[in-house]
């Protein structure tokens, strides 16, 4: 079984002991775009992929109720603005998004009023890469800002950016409802039966272990333990229940409407009990 995972902090207790509880597994990490287009070519058989990519794609299974979501700030997903938000004519989305690259299209037009032209920031790229009015950052890096930013606070320091949005936070004030960032998905066809548990169980571990985690990850993240701890235990929810898919199924209704998805998924959305994961 090939099973494909982010190589972001948020997705290490997800895969949690997940090589000794399936030796058979091939585990692999990627960036999620990376991801997807891997899924979608048949190199993998399951994988975290950005929600918006099951969106998008025919054939393709929720396979488990483990998730990256969140219920207000992310601190992985920032938005930097370099003029007001009001005003934003030309934004570039970090190449290893596809569900943040959507939700900032979907927030910036219903927020804002505004549609800017979008273009790619590439991959291990920082803001001072491109001169675009604003720049989104995910994973790793954007959490790494969060410590800087108020390191720089403190020493009085004054930022080239006007404003920064944590996507999280911006959707759960505008729908008070979470978000969810990625799912576990498996390609048409593959019979994946078995491996929900497996992903649970991974998952159930590492949730009990993430303060172990974020202190063997904030290293070599350039973070404080404290940071990345907050960030696993109180920024991030790794089940999809009940609020969640609602989350979900209004992010999907939004791309939809925003031409970013075709229709035909909401009934799946609704009335998730695949392989013995019951809608909670």
């Amino acid at each position: 079984m090939r099973i494909g995972a982010v190589n972001y902090l948020n997705s290490k207790p997800l895969v949690y002991g997940l090589e000794k509880l399936a030796p058979e597994v091939r585990l692999t990490f990627d960036l999620p775009s990376r991801l997807a287009d891997s899924l979608a070519a048949g190199r993998l058989d399951v994988a975290l992929v950005p929600v918006v990519e099951y969106f998008r794609s025919e054939g393709y299974s929720i396979v488990s109720d483990a998730c990256v979501a969140c219920c207000g700030p992310v601190l992985s997903v920032k938005l930097y603005f370099r003029v007001p938000p009001q005003e934003v004519r030309r934004v570039a989305l970090d190449e290893g998004s596809r569900t943040s690259a959507a939700l900032t299209q979907i927030l910036l037009a219903e927020l804002c009023g505004v549609r800017p032209r979008f273009e790619p920031l590439p991959i291990g790229c920082g803001l001072e890469s491109s001169d675009a009015d604003a720049v989104l950052l995910i994973g790793d890096r954007a959490i790494s800002s969060e410590e800087q930013g108020a390191k720089s606070q403190e020493q009085g320091a004054r930022s080239r950016e006007c404003e920064v949005w944590d996507l999280g936070e911006r959707w759960c004030e505008w729908t008070g409802l979470p978000f969810v960032f990625a799912m576990w998905i498996a390609r048409p066809g593959f019979q994946a039966v078995e491996v929900a548990p497996i992903l649970n169980t991974a998952r159930d571990d590492g949730v009990r272990h993430a303060r172990l985690i974020a202190a063997r990850e904030a290293g070599a993240l350039g973070i404080s333990t404290q940071l990345a701890i907050r960030y696993l235990c109180e920024n991030l929810n790794f089940r999809l229940e009940r609020q969640e898919r609602a989350g979900l199924r209004a992010f999907y209704e939004l791309c939809v409407a925003h031409g970013l998805a075709p229709r035909g998924l909401e009934g799946t959305l609704d009335s998730y009990t695949d392989y013995g994961c019951p809608a909670r």
